[in-house]
Protein backbone atom coordinates (compact mmCIF):
# COMPACT_ATOMS: atom_id res chain seq x y z
CA UNK A 1 0.00 0.00 0.00
CA UNK A 2 1.22 3.38 -0.71
CA UNK A 3 0.16 5.88 1.69
CA UNK A 4 -0.29 9.74 1.67
CA UNK A 5 -0.13 12.33 4.23
CA UNK A 6 -3.59 13.56 3.32
CA UNK A 7 -5.50 9.94 4.00
CA UNK A 8 -4.44 8.85 -0.05
CA UNK A 9 -4.34 5.20 -0.39
CA UNK A 10 -2.91 3.27 -3.08
CA UNK A 11 -2.44 -0.42 -3.70
CA UNK A 12 -0.37 -1.42 -6.34
CA UNK A 13 -1.59 -4.47 -8.45
CA UNK A 14 1.32 -6.66 -7.10
CA UNK A 15 0.33 -6.33 -3.55
CA UNK A 16 -3.34 -7.07 -4.27
CA UNK A 17 -5.47 -10.40 -3.57
CA UNK A 18 -7.16 -11.79 -5.46
CA UNK A 19 -10.60 -10.43 -6.89
CA UNK A 20 -13.08 -10.63 -3.35
CA UNK A 21 -16.64 -9.21 -3.42
CA UNK A 22 -17.57 -6.13 -3.15
CA UNK A 23 -20.51 -4.38 -1.79
CA UNK A 24 -21.17 -0.71 -2.59
CA UNK A 25 -24.27 0.97 -1.03
CA UNK A 26 -26.07 4.69 0.04
CA UNK A 27 -24.71 5.99 -2.84
CA UNK A 28 -26.24 8.09 -5.84
CA UNK A 29 -25.59 5.84 -8.88
CA UNK A 30 -25.51 7.28 -12.25
CA UNK A 31 -25.32 5.32 -15.44
CA UNK A 32 -25.98 7.32 -18.31
CA UNK A 33 -26.02 4.78 -21.04
CA UNK A 34 -28.75 2.54 -18.84
CA UNK A 35 -30.92 5.71 -17.81
CA UNK A 36 -30.07 5.14 -14.01
CA UNK A 37 -29.71 8.32 -11.47
CA UNK A 38 -30.86 6.50 -8.35
CA UNK A 39 -30.33 5.53 -4.68
CA UNK A 40 -28.63 2.07 -5.51
CA UNK A 41 -26.51 -1.08 -4.05
CA UNK A 42 -23.78 -2.36 -6.51
CA UNK A 43 -22.33 -5.65 -5.56
CA UNK A 44 -19.10 -7.11 -7.18
CA UNK A 45 -17.85 -10.85 -7.68
CA UNK A 46 -14.92 -12.10 -9.10
CA UNK A 47 -14.43 -8.87 -11.33
CA UNK A 48 -18.02 -8.62 -12.11
CA UNK A 49 -20.83 -6.57 -11.49
CA UNK A 50 -23.49 -8.91 -10.65
CA UNK A 51 -25.99 -6.33 -9.55
CA UNK A 52 -27.47 -2.67 -9.73
CA UNK A 53 -31.00 -2.71 -7.33
CA UNK A 54 -31.97 -0.89 -4.85
CA UNK A 55 -30.81 -3.98 -2.15
CA UNK A 56 -28.30 -6.50 -2.54
CA UNK A 57 -28.71 -9.96 -3.26
CA UNK A 58 -30.08 -12.18 -0.98
CA UNK A 59 -27.69 -14.37 -0.87
CA UNK A 60 -24.60 -12.14 -1.49
CA UNK A 61 -22.16 -12.42 1.61
CA UNK A 62 -19.46 -9.33 0.71
CA UNK A 63 -15.41 -9.64 1.40
CA UNK A 64 -15.71 -5.67 1.91
CA UNK A 65 -18.31 -2.78 1.67
CA UNK A 66 -17.74 0.75 0.57
CA UNK A 67 -20.50 3.11 2.63
CA UNK A 68 -21.03 5.62 -0.55
CA UNK A 69 -23.51 7.88 1.36
CA UNK A 70 -23.46 11.61 0.00
CA UNK A 71 -21.60 10.28 -2.71
CA UNK A 72 -21.77 8.86 -6.52
CA UNK A 73 -21.53 5.63 -7.98
CA UNK A 74 -20.57 5.91 -11.73
CA UNK A 75 -19.12 3.86 -14.54
CA UNK A 76 -15.12 4.16 -14.28
CA UNK A 77 -13.73 7.07 -15.78
CA UNK A 78 -11.29 7.18 -18.78
CA UNK A 79 -8.61 9.85 -19.74
CA UNK A 80 -8.45 9.13 -23.65
CA UNK A 81 -5.38 11.52 -24.04
CA UNK A 82 -2.16 11.41 -21.59
CA UNK A 83 1.46 10.96 -22.18
CA UNK A 84 3.21 8.25 -20.18
CA UNK A 85 6.96 9.30 -21.14
CA UNK A 86 7.74 5.24 -21.07
CA UNK A 87 9.59 3.88 -22.92
CA UNK A 88 12.82 6.91 -22.75
CA UNK A 89 11.90 9.60 -20.25
CA UNK A 90 10.96 7.62 -17.36
CA UNK A 91 12.85 10.64 -15.14
CA UNK A 92 9.39 12.28 -15.64
CA UNK A 93 6.88 9.38 -15.86
CA UNK A 94 6.59 5.68 -15.84
CA UNK A 95 3.85 3.25 -17.34
CA UNK A 96 3.40 2.77 -13.47
CA UNK A 97 3.22 5.96 -12.09
CA UNK A 98 1.22 6.92 -14.55
CA UNK A 99 -1.16 4.60 -14.06
CA UNK A 100 -1.01 5.19 -10.41
CA UNK A 101 -1.82 8.51 -10.83
CA UNK A 102 -4.88 7.62 -12.72
CA UNK A 103 -6.53 5.54 -9.86
CA UNK A 104 -5.68 8.57 -7.81
CA UNK A 105 -7.49 10.64 -10.04
CA UNK A 106 -10.72 8.37 -10.27
CA UNK A 107 -9.35 7.00 -13.85
CA UNK A 108 -9.75 3.53 -14.26
CA UNK A 109 -8.12 3.29 -18.06
CA UNK A 110 -6.02 5.67 -19.75
CA UNK A 111 -5.06 6.40 -23.57
CA UNK A 112 -1.54 6.73 -24.02
CA UNK A 113 -0.15 9.14 -26.89
CA UNK A 114 3.12 7.66 -29.11
CA UNK A 115 5.13 10.50 -28.63
CA UNK A 116 7.64 8.54 -26.64
CA UNK A 117 11.28 7.62 -27.70
CA UNK A 118 11.28 5.18 -29.17
CA UNK A 119 8.31 6.12 -30.82
CA UNK A 120 5.45 3.83 -30.75
CA UNK A 121 4.85 3.08 -34.34
CA UNK A 122 5.60 -0.57 -34.74
CA UNK A 123 3.50 -3.81 -33.22
CA UNK A 124 6.76 -4.67 -30.80
CA UNK A 125 5.98 -1.27 -28.85
CA UNK A 126 2.01 -1.27 -28.63
CA UNK A 127 3.05 -5.10 -27.45
CA UNK A 128 5.44 -3.49 -25.10
CA UNK A 129 2.87 -0.72 -22.91
CA UNK A 130 -0.01 -3.48 -23.24
CA UNK A 131 2.56 -5.62 -21.24
CA UNK A 132 3.52 -2.93 -19.09
CA UNK A 133 -0.28 -2.40 -18.16
CA UNK A 134 -0.80 -5.66 -16.83
CA UNK A 135 1.36 -4.74 -13.45
CA UNK A 136 -0.74 -1.50 -13.46
CA UNK A 137 -3.71 -0.11 -11.38
CA UNK A 138 -5.78 0.97 -14.56
CA UNK A 139 -5.86 -0.49 -18.34
CA UNK A 140 -4.11 1.12 -20.69
CA UNK A 141 -5.18 1.83 -24.48
CA UNK A 142 -1.91 2.32 -26.64
CA UNK A 143 -2.38 4.88 -29.50
CA UNK A 144 -0.41 4.22 -32.37
CA UNK A 145 1.54 6.86 -34.46
CA UNK A 146 0.50 7.84 -37.50
CA UNK A 147 3.58 8.30 -39.37
CA UNK A 148 7.07 6.45 -38.47
CA UNK A 149 8.92 8.35 -35.90
CA UNK A 150 6.27 10.92 -35.86
CA UNK A 151 8.90 12.13 -38.80
CA UNK A 152 5.46 13.02 -41.32
CA UNK A 153 7.15 11.24 -44.21
CA UNK A 154 5.97 7.53 -44.45
CA UNK A 155 2.28 6.00 -42.83
CA UNK A 156 3.15 3.29 -39.67
CA UNK A 157 2.31 0.20 -39.64
CA UNK A 158 -1.61 0.71 -38.80
CA UNK A 159 -2.75 -3.35 -39.12
CA UNK A 160 -0.03 -4.97 -37.45
CA UNK A 161 -0.46 -2.01 -34.58
CA UNK A 162 -4.40 -2.65 -34.44
CA UNK A 163 -3.95 -5.94 -34.35
CA UNK A 164 -2.16 -5.74 -30.89
CA UNK A 165 -4.21 -3.83 -29.33
CA UNK A 166 -3.84 0.05 -30.62
CA UNK A 167 -7.05 1.84 -30.42
CA UNK A 168 -6.07 4.87 -32.26
CA UNK A 169 -3.50 6.69 -34.40
CA UNK A 170 -2.11 10.33 -33.82
CA UNK A 171 1.19 11.81 -34.10
CA UNK A 172 0.23 14.01 -30.99
CA UNK A 173 2.99 16.90 -30.51
CA UNK A 174 2.48 17.59 -34.49
CA UNK A 175 0.24 17.72 -37.39
CA UNK A 176 1.18 15.45 -40.24
CA UNK A 177 1.92 18.61 -42.31
CA UNK A 178 1.26 16.76 -45.91
CA UNK A 179 -1.85 16.94 -47.03
CA UNK A 180 -1.68 14.01 -48.78
CA UNK A 181 -0.31 11.76 -46.08
CA UNK A 182 -2.76 12.51 -44.01
CA UNK A 183 -5.91 11.72 -47.00
CA UNK A 184 -3.82 8.25 -47.13
CA UNK A 185 -3.63 7.87 -42.85
CA UNK A 186 -7.58 8.50 -43.33
CA UNK A 187 -8.14 6.11 -45.86
CA UNK A 188 -5.88 3.64 -43.96
CA UNK A 189 -7.50 3.81 -40.61
CA UNK A 190 -11.11 3.70 -42.15
CA UNK A 191 -10.55 0.01 -43.48
CA UNK A 192 -10.25 -0.68 -39.60
CA UNK A 193 -12.92 1.87 -37.99
CA UNK A 194 -10.15 3.18 -35.79
CA UNK A 195 -9.79 7.12 -35.46
CA UNK A 196 -7.39 9.47 -36.07
CA UNK A 197 -6.29 12.11 -33.43
CA UNK A 198 -5.51 14.85 -34.46
CA UNK A 199 -2.69 17.59 -32.91
CA UNK A 200 -3.71 20.47 -34.97
CA UNK A 201 -0.88 22.72 -35.49
CA UNK A 202 0.12 25.03 -38.82
CA UNK A 203 4.31 24.99 -37.24
CA UNK A 204 4.62 27.73 -39.85
CA UNK A 205 2.68 29.96 -38.23
CA UNK A 206 3.25 28.85 -34.67
CA UNK A 207 7.72 29.29 -35.22
CA UNK A 208 8.86 29.57 -32.16
CA UNK A 209 7.01 30.93 -29.80
CA UNK A 210 5.70 30.50 -26.15
CA UNK A 211 2.22 31.51 -25.46
CA UNK A 212 -1.45 32.98 -27.41
CA UNK A 213 -0.86 35.51 -29.52
CA UNK A 214 -2.78 38.50 -28.12
CA UNK A 215 -2.66 42.07 -26.63
CA UNK A 216 -1.12 40.19 -23.15
CA UNK A 217 1.83 38.49 -25.24
CA UNK A 218 2.42 41.95 -26.89
CA UNK A 219 2.22 43.99 -23.40
CA UNK A 220 5.00 40.71 -21.81
CA UNK A 221 6.84 40.82 -24.89
CA UNK A 222 6.55 37.48 -25.80
CA UNK A 223 6.34 35.89 -29.32
CA UNK A 224 3.06 34.64 -29.75
CA UNK A 225 1.28 31.51 -31.27
CA UNK A 226 -1.94 32.83 -33.23
CA UNK A 227 -4.91 30.77 -32.74
CA UNK A 228 -5.53 30.44 -36.53
CA UNK A 229 -2.27 28.04 -36.39
CA UNK A 230 -4.27 25.38 -34.83
CA UNK A 231 -7.62 26.86 -36.90
CA UNK A 232 -6.47 25.81 -40.30
CA UNK A 233 -5.39 22.74 -39.36
CA UNK A 234 -8.75 22.01 -37.73
CA UNK A 235 -10.41 23.18 -40.98
CA UNK A 236 -8.25 21.02 -42.89
CA UNK A 237 -8.49 17.87 -41.08
CA UNK A 238 -11.99 18.27 -41.01
CA UNK A 239 -12.01 18.71 -45.11
CA UNK A 240 -10.28 15.37 -45.71
CA UNK A 241 -12.45 13.84 -42.98
CA UNK A 242 -15.39 14.65 -44.83
CA UNK A 243 -13.60 13.94 -48.55
CA UNK A 244 -12.48 9.96 -46.72
CA UNK A 245 -15.36 9.65 -44.60
CA UNK A 246 -12.80 8.39 -42.09
CA UNK A 247 -13.41 9.16 -38.50
CA UNK A 248 -11.39 12.13 -36.59
CA UNK A 249 -11.15 13.07 -32.87
CA UNK A 250 -9.93 16.91 -32.95
CA UNK A 251 -7.39 17.00 -29.91
CA UNK A 252 -7.30 19.94 -26.99
CA UNK A 253 -9.41 22.09 -28.59
CA UNK A 254 -8.38 25.57 -27.77
CA UNK A 255 -9.69 28.50 -29.67
CA UNK A 256 -13.22 29.64 -30.63
CA UNK A 257 -12.58 29.34 -34.23
CA UNK A 258 -11.96 25.77 -33.79
CA UNK A 259 -15.20 25.20 -31.81
CA UNK A 260 -17.46 27.39 -34.38
CA UNK A 261 -15.52 24.94 -37.17
CA UNK A 262 -16.54 21.63 -35.50
CA UNK A 263 -19.89 22.91 -34.86
CA UNK A 264 -20.50 23.64 -38.63
CA UNK A 265 -18.85 20.10 -39.81
CA UNK A 266 -21.23 18.36 -37.20
CA UNK A 267 -24.26 19.96 -38.71
CA UNK A 268 -23.14 18.72 -41.96
CA UNK A 269 -22.65 15.02 -40.81
CA UNK A 270 -18.64 15.03 -40.64
CA UNK A 271 -17.80 11.98 -38.91
CA UNK A 272 -16.10 14.13 -36.31
CA UNK A 273 -15.41 14.13 -32.47
CA UNK A 274 -13.61 15.97 -30.22
CA UNK A 275 -12.01 17.30 -26.68
CA UNK A 276 -10.77 19.90 -24.30
CA UNK A 277 -8.63 20.13 -21.23
CA UNK A 278 -9.66 21.55 -17.71
CA UNK A 279 -6.75 23.92 -18.01
CA UNK A 280 -8.24 25.43 -21.22
CA UNK A 281 -11.55 26.07 -19.53
CA UNK A 282 -10.36 27.42 -15.99
CA UNK A 283 -7.48 29.24 -17.16
CA UNK A 284 -6.41 32.42 -19.89
CA UNK A 285 -3.59 34.12 -21.52
CA UNK A 286 -4.04 36.28 -18.41
CA UNK A 287 -2.82 34.12 -16.13
CA UNK A 288 0.65 34.10 -17.47
CA UNK A 289 1.48 37.34 -16.35
CA UNK A 290 3.64 35.94 -13.98
CA UNK A 291 5.42 34.32 -16.10
CA UNK A 292 4.70 31.01 -14.21
CA UNK A 293 6.12 27.58 -16.69
CA UNK A 294 3.77 25.73 -15.28
CA UNK A 295 1.13 27.32 -17.18
CA UNK A 296 3.35 26.94 -20.31
CA UNK A 297 1.31 24.26 -23.05
CA UNK A 298 0.82 23.21 -26.39
CA UNK A 299 -1.97 24.62 -27.52
CA UNK A 300 -1.30 27.41 -24.88
CA UNK A 301 -3.77 29.66 -22.92
CA UNK A 302 -5.92 31.37 -24.89
CA UNK A 303 -8.15 34.71 -23.92
CA UNK A 304 -10.94 34.91 -21.61
CA UNK A 305 -13.63 34.77 -24.85
CA UNK A 306 -11.98 31.23 -25.93
CA UNK A 307 -12.44 29.76 -22.55
CA UNK A 308 -16.08 30.83 -22.34
CA UNK A 309 -16.65 29.97 -25.90
CA UNK A 310 -15.10 26.60 -24.45
CA UNK A 311 -17.32 25.86 -21.64
CA UNK A 312 -20.80 26.69 -23.84
CA UNK A 313 -19.09 24.15 -26.42
CA UNK A 314 -18.98 21.24 -23.75
CA UNK A 315 -22.49 22.53 -22.63
CA UNK A 316 -23.97 22.08 -25.56
CA UNK A 317 -22.74 19.29 -26.64
CA UNK A 318 -20.24 20.37 -29.53
CA UNK A 319 -17.22 19.20 -27.09
CA UNK A 320 -17.70 15.69 -26.65
CA UNK A 321 -14.60 14.49 -24.35
CA UNK A 322 -12.67 16.28 -21.45
CA UNK A 323 -9.09 15.02 -21.18
CA UNK A 324 -6.45 15.96 -19.34
CA UNK A 325 -3.62 16.00 -22.27
CA UNK A 326 -1.44 14.95 -18.53
CA UNK A 327 2.24 16.16 -20.00
CA UNK A 328 4.56 15.02 -17.00
CA UNK A 329 8.19 17.32 -17.03
CA UNK A 330 10.67 17.04 -14.19
CA UNK A 331 11.93 20.36 -12.89
CA UNK A 332 14.78 21.35 -14.60
CA UNK A 333 12.45 21.65 -17.75
CA UNK A 334 9.51 23.52 -15.97
CA UNK A 335 10.72 25.20 -11.97
CA UNK A 336 14.19 25.93 -13.22
CA UNK A 337 14.04 28.10 -16.21
CA UNK A 338 12.84 31.01 -17.80
CA UNK A 339 9.32 30.89 -19.21
CA UNK A 340 10.83 30.74 -23.09
CA UNK A 341 13.11 27.87 -22.36
CA UNK A 342 10.54 26.15 -20.44
CA UNK A 343 8.75 22.77 -22.05
CA UNK A 344 4.91 22.55 -22.97
CA UNK A 345 3.21 20.50 -21.04
CA UNK A 346 1.24 20.65 -17.58
CA UNK A 347 -0.45 17.41 -15.69
CA UNK A 348 -3.77 16.75 -14.97
CA UNK A 349 -4.64 13.08 -14.09
CA UNK A 350 -5.09 14.12 -10.16
CA UNK A 351 -6.85 17.09 -10.50
CA UNK A 352 -9.45 16.90 -13.68
CA UNK A 353 -12.41 15.41 -11.28
CA UNK A 354 -11.94 18.25 -9.10
CA UNK A 355 -11.71 21.04 -12.03
CA UNK A 356 -14.87 19.82 -13.73
CA UNK A 357 -17.08 19.53 -10.50
CA UNK A 358 -16.03 22.80 -9.28
CA UNK A 359 -15.99 25.15 -13.00
CA UNK A 360 -18.44 23.26 -14.54
CA UNK A 361 -21.17 20.63 -12.39
CA UNK A 362 -21.24 23.00 -9.04
CA UNK A 363 -22.06 26.14 -11.33
CA UNK A 364 -24.38 24.27 -13.06
CA UNK A 365 -23.06 24.45 -16.45
CA UNK A 366 -23.23 20.78 -17.04
CA UNK A 367 -25.03 18.03 -15.07
CA UNK A 368 -23.28 14.72 -13.50
CA UNK A 369 -24.62 12.79 -16.05
CA UNK A 370 -23.31 15.01 -18.80
CA UNK A 371 -19.76 14.99 -16.75
CA UNK A 372 -19.81 11.26 -16.71
CA UNK A 373 -20.65 11.13 -20.55
CA UNK A 374 -17.60 13.49 -21.19
CA UNK A 375 -15.43 11.73 -18.88
CA UNK A 376 -16.61 7.67 -19.52
CA UNK A 377 -18.90 7.44 -22.01
CA UNK A 378 -17.90 9.21 -25.28
CA UNK A 379 -14.35 8.30 -24.58
CA UNK A 380 -14.74 4.71 -24.22
CA UNK A 381 -17.13 4.90 -27.53
CA UNK A 382 -14.66 6.83 -29.85
CA UNK A 383 -12.34 4.37 -28.76
CA UNK A 384 -14.14 1.25 -29.34
CA UNK A 385 -13.54 -0.57 -25.70
CA UNK A 386 -15.60 -1.80 -22.91
CA UNK A 387 -17.38 -0.21 -20.49
CA UNK A 388 -18.68 2.71 -19.73
CA UNK A 389 -21.65 1.61 -18.16
CA UNK A 390 -22.87 -0.40 -14.90
CA UNK A 391 -24.61 -3.17 -16.57
CA UNK A 392 -24.40 -6.50 -14.89
CA UNK A 393 -21.99 -8.79 -16.54
CA UNK A 394 -19.73 -5.62 -17.36
CA UNK A 395 -16.18 -5.64 -15.62
CA UNK A 396 -16.70 -4.11 -12.58
CA UNK A 397 -14.38 -0.52 -13.30
CA UNK A 398 -16.28 2.10 -11.02
CA UNK A 399 -15.09 5.10 -9.90
CA UNK A 400 -17.00 6.85 -6.50
CA UNK A 401 -16.77 10.27 -6.49
CA UNK A 402 -17.58 12.89 -3.08
CA UNK A 403 -18.75 15.85 -4.89
CA UNK A 404 -18.90 17.93 -1.94
CA UNK A 405 -15.48 17.64 -0.06
CA UNK A 406 -13.45 20.70 -0.54
CA UNK A 407 -9.47 19.79 -0.75
CA UNK A 408 -6.47 21.87 -1.58
CA UNK A 409 -4.17 21.24 -4.76
CA UNK A 410 -0.76 20.25 -3.45
CA UNK A 411 1.37 18.68 -5.91
CA UNK A 412 3.88 17.12 -3.39
CA UNK A 413 0.88 15.11 -2.30
CA UNK A 414 0.26 12.96 -6.46
CA UNK A 415 1.32 9.87 -7.38
CA UNK A 416 2.66 11.41 -10.74
CA UNK A 417 6.21 11.50 -10.74
CA UNK A 418 6.02 15.21 -12.23
CA UNK A 419 4.76 17.86 -9.92
CA UNK A 420 4.28 20.75 -12.81
CA UNK A 421 0.63 21.12 -12.49
CA UNK A 422 -1.30 23.84 -13.61
CA UNK A 423 -3.49 24.40 -10.60
CA UNK A 424 -1.06 24.75 -7.55
CA UNK A 425 -2.67 26.24 -4.82
CA UNK A 426 -6.00 25.86 -6.19
CA UNK A 427 -9.07 25.04 -3.57
CA UNK A 428 -11.58 22.45 -5.42
CA UNK A 429 -14.91 21.07 -4.46
CA UNK A 430 -14.80 17.55 -5.28
CA UNK A 431 -12.90 14.76 -5.75
CA UNK A 432 -12.88 10.83 -7.13
CA UNK A 433 -12.85 9.14 -3.66
CA UNK A 434 -12.53 5.37 -4.14
CA UNK A 435 -11.75 3.28 -7.76
CA UNK A 436 -12.34 0.15 -8.60
CA UNK A 437 -10.47 -1.44 -11.25
CA UNK A 438 -11.30 -5.21 -12.67
CA UNK A 439 -13.03 -5.79 -9.26
CA UNK A 440 -10.43 -4.76 -7.26
CA UNK A 441 -10.14 -1.27 -5.18
CA UNK A 442 -7.07 0.05 -6.18
CA UNK A 443 -7.32 3.54 -4.61
CA UNK A 444 -9.22 5.20 -1.62
CA UNK A 445 -9.15 8.64 0.18
CA UNK A 446 -10.35 9.60 3.22
CA UNK A 447 -9.35 9.69 6.85
CA UNK A 448 -6.43 8.14 7.56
Amino acid sequence: MLSKPDGQRLYPVDTLQARGSIAIRNGRVVDPENGIDDMLCVAVRDGKIISVAPELPADFVPDTTIDAEGKWVVPGLIDMHVHLREPGREDRETIVSGTMAASAGGFTAVACMPNTNPVLDEESKIRYVIQRGELCTSRIYPIGSITKGLEGKELSPFGEMVRVGARGFSDDGKSVASSALMKNALNYSKSFNIPVICHCEDAELTGHAHMNESAVSTRLGMRGIPSIAEEIMVARDIMLAEYTGARIHIAHVSTEGSVRIIREAKARGVNITCETCPHYITLSDEDLVTFDTHKKMNPPLRTAKDRQALIEAIAGGTIDVISSDHAPHVSEDKKDVEFEAASFGVIGLETSVGIVLTNLVHKGIIDVRSMIEKMSVFPRRILGVSGGTLSVGEDADITVIDPDVHWKVDSQKFYSKSQNTAFEGFELQGHACCTVSQGRIVYERGAP
